[in-house]
């Protein structure tokens, strides 16, 4: 999840309502069966407070993990289908939203059609890049393909320019491999190399899936694997790519062409619609140059077998069952542990909800989410808001002038609540019943003139980045805006019948979590208005970087499968979130209680329900697969140590369940984070 955030528009009960009117006859929202008390919470704090709902929620075949928010997102996965199946069993006017959706869906669940199609809706594709004969050709040919969705050698896209936040900016990615993360391309730990090994298999298996003979298959795998692996070689890992300053590298088209002379980058631009770009942002230059050295190096019958798997790896899941089986055996089952496939209906959905977010959101909202939930939930991040001005104003480590700017850059969030004001307008999307896939294709070019028609604009900060449907929230830093979609409003991380003690430990913690993201190792970088500037003394930066180095360190130490440690610096953004998060929320709760305290309730403290309420927010069951595969590509730490690597960094948690030197669970305080 991109910088999760929690909350529900009932959370009108944590304001400063009275304590003791709040929470009269309320319960204590914690449900005893989450836990397992066969174990101490001195020893296993995760396994104490989540045991018992590991338990009882176990992986089935189609999860390669399964945790609390997953198990909401199945429910409203149903909500969805129940929008979605009603307008797909009625026959609609062309053009309008009803038809899209419906003709969309009843095509992904038409399995009949798609085994009669085959490979056929990708044919005249394959056949186009096979005609290729030279880097012109192939400098022709790129932008096509990724207008439709597809990433070969690199990517572009429109933002905010990161120094200029105001204005939008095209930027290109690293891209183009097939395994996502460079390390499995550059790693030859055991693991690594089976992972490798099976990979290569899996790309000679669907080219012969698409008609090409063993031998021309293997070859054809070679040539992929030769071009990705330079790319691999050349990307940035995934710590330096968290560094923005690193990957902001803005220049005219004029020294673009010079540092990348292979493309012709006036014409190349003006194929994907982006015509009069005069500045560029080459995030990862070092990648970009390499691309430009692959094009004219590399055989174009390497080429050619590159873009043909670019083309098969990004249709597979729009086609024929037997290509989406191999598809899922080897990045579901090999990558990750998946044992089954999910049910047909749960990909139609998904892709309907990719490719119809906002017409499906608006459906969800009228249905599932009041109207008057906005402004109630204004009230309680402004609470938040004021319990981290607190907390910034008494911090030792940070000199005054620095606090002023930091203050100034808290005040300023912009807040998004529940669904956009104003919706996406799908009327130039054509959906047909032609094939599934060419269906995706349109979508995703859509999509992209969408994104692309921005290059020309200004900044709308008003824009949503995520549905109201989606079971997620975001930070984006170069808006300074903090965004919560109405689909994640539900128990179990808000239960309206329970008290402060649950409510502050669950959704409170993740709201501060995401206010934290203003301020953490890359959200500081920004200014109050978005942009990559410096706000800080050079001293109070020093103090900063020294505090959240104990965090990267406490990280790096934690073993998090046989022989494998954690990344600190890679996950160091979110684990200071989840820091700062529980100790703004806990603040807010004893000042939200202090004039009436709750009770003890079903023999657990206020203070210690406040900390199994977080834990069982992280509550959840992984396979070791995807232990591995998330530890390369993920940059949360995994459910499990946002609670046991989180809490011992919190004095009230000793506090509230007697943590003691020599406890296992025990962190010395020379030795703990103290951050905001």
């Amino acid at each position: 999840m991109k910088k999760v955030l929690f909350f529900i528009f009932a959370l009108m009960l944590m304001t400063t309502a009275s304590s003791a009117q709040k929470n009269a006859g309320l319960s204590p929202g914690i449900k005893l069966a989450n836990l397992d008390t066969s174990v101490s919470p001195h020893v296993d704090f995760y396994q104490y407070a989540c045991g018992g709902w590991m338990k009882n929620n176990p992986l089935t075949g189609e999860y390669a993990r399964f945790g609390t928010f997953d198990k909401l997102a199945e429910n409203n996965r149903k909500q969805l289908k129940g929008l979605i199946v009603e307008l797909a069993t009625k026959p609609a006017p062309h053009g309008t939203i009803a038809q899209k959706i419906g003709d969309l869906y009843n095509l992904a669940m038409d399995s009949t059609k798609l085994n009669a199609d085959g490979y056929t809706p990708i044919k005249a594709d394959l056949k186009k890049i096979s005609n290729i004969k030279s880097v012109a050709d192939i400098l022709a040919l790129i932008p096509e393909l990724s207008l439709s969705g597809l990433d070969p050698y690199f990517s572009v896209f429109v933002a905010a320019d990161p120094m200029s936040s105001s204005v939008n900016l095209v930027q290109t990615y690293q891209s183009g491999i097939g395994l996502g993360q460079r390390d499995y391309y550059l790693e030859n730990d055991a693991h690594t190399k089976e992972i490798r090994d099976k990979y290569k298999a899996h790309i000679v298996k669907m080219f012969e899936l698409v008609g090409f003979t063993p031998e021309q298959a293997k070859k054809s795998m070679e040539a992929v694997m030769t071009i990705e692996t330079r790319l691999a070689t050349a990307a940035y890992d995934k710590v330096k790519l968290r560094d923005p300053h690193a990957n902001y590298n803005k220049m005219t088209i004029e020294d673009l062409q010079k540092l990348v002379p292979e493309i012709n980058w006036n014409s190349y631009l003006s194929l994907l619609g982006l015509k009069d770009v005069k500045d560029v942002s080459v995030s990862q230059k070092e990648s970009l140059v390499e691309v430009g050295k692959i094009l004219t190096t590399e055989p174009i019958a390497s080429q050619i077998a590159y873009l043909q798997w670019k083309l098969i790896d990004g249709s597979a899941s729009y086609l024929s069952d037997a290509i989406y089986a191999e598809n899922f055996d080897f990045y579901g089952k090999t990558l990750s542990g998946r044992k089954e496939q999910a049910p047909r209906w749960k990909r139609a959905v998904g892709t309907v909800d990719g490719v119809l977010g906002e017409a499906v959101g608006q459906m969800y909202v009228k249905k599932y989410f009041p109207a008057d939930a906005k402004e109630r939930m204004l009230k309680l991040v402004h609470n938040l808001q004021q319990t981290l001005g607190e907390r910034i104003k008494a911090l030792t480590w940070m000199g005054d002038s620095t606090k002023l700017k930091a203050i100034e850059k808290l005040n300023a969030f912009y807040i998004k609540i529940g669904y956009p004001d104003k919706w996406r307008d799908y009327s130039s999307l054509n959906i047909t019943r032609d094939s599934y896939y060419a269906n995706v294709c349109r979508a995703n070019q859509f999509e992209s003139a969408y994104q692309y028609a921005k290059a020309t604009k200004p900044v709308d900060k008003s824009e949503w980045h995520m549905t109201p449907q989606t079971v997620n929230a975001y930070y984006e830093p170069t808006t300074n805006e903090i965004c919560f979609p109405a689909g994640i409003l539900q128990y179990p991380f808000f239960d309206m019948k329970a008290d402060d003690a649950f409510n502050y430990g669950a959704i409170g913690v993740v709201i501060g979590h995401e206010m934290t993201h203003g301020f953490d190792d890359q959200g500081c970088q920004y200014d109050k208005d978005g942009n990559l500037k410096n706000w800080w003394t050079a001293e109070d930066k020093k103090h900063f970087d020294a505090r959240a180095k104990v965090m990267a360190q406490f990280f790096d130490s934690i073993v998090v499968a046989p022989g494998v440690h954690g990344n600190g610096e890679f996950t160091l953004g979110e684990n200071i979130a989840d820091h700062g998060g529980l100790q703004i929320s806990y603040q807010a709760f004893q000042k939200a209680t202090a004039a009436n305290p709750l009770p003890v309730k079903d023999g657990f403290t206020p203070e210690q329900r406040f900390f199994l309420a977080y834990a069982n927010v992280w509550a959840g069951n992984v396979r070791p697969e995807e232990i591995l595969k998330r530890t390369k590509s993920d940059p949360h730490a995994l459910g499990k140590w946002r609670v046991d690597g989180a809490l011992p960094q919190i004095a009230a948690w000793y506090e509230a369940f007697g943590i003691k030197e020599g406890d296992p669970m025990f962190v010395p305080v020379a030795k703990r984070v103290s951050i905001w």
